[in-house]
């Protein structure tokens, strides 16, 4: 399935971007739906780092064990959902804008479903239906508390 894709231009260095986007801890600030995260391990975020994340999807909450697969700070990073019928691929990017006082926040959301019928590709469609919504309001609201100082 295509990707869905959202940017964001916030008024803070790249670096102050991404250790705050990329902290499983501050999941639920920002990212409509989430409800709880956990971390797995102590330490610094690092590939393999994992995160027990609870989303609400409708009237259900779903506890999904997240992992950072790909990282390269301050600019990129991929976290993707581990176990269920489907996965979840989160891409993040940011440029540095402005002599890097500012920056572009880029988020890809990419769904991949395992196993076919067509319960599973129903619930698809509704969960990225739900996401294509909810990308761009989190986009706003993680500027709105960057901007403010968290």
């Amino acid at each position: 399935m295509t990707e869905i894709v959202e940017s964001v231009e916030i008024s803070r260095r790249p670096e102050d971007v991404f250790s705050y986007a990329i902290d499983f801890s501050h999941f639920p600030d920002w990212q409509g739906g989430v409800v709880a995260a956990r971390r797995e391990s102590t330490g610094p975020l690092a590939v393999g780092s994992r995160a027990l994340v609870t989303r609400r999807a409708g009237p259900r909450t779903l506890p999904r064990t997240e992992e950072i697969t790909e990282l390269s700070p301050p600019r990129t990073w991929t976290v993707r959902g581990v176990g269920g019928p489907f996965t979840a691929i989160g891409k993040g990017r940011i440029e540095s804008l402005d002599n890097g006082t500012r920056s572009r926040l880029t988020i890809a959301l990419k769904f991949e479903a395992h196993g076919i019928g067509r319960l599973l590709l129903l619930l698809l469609l509704v969960i990225r239906r739900q996401a294509r919504k909810q990308l761009a309001r989190n986009g706003q609201t993680l500027k709105e508390l960057l901007e403010r100082g968290a």
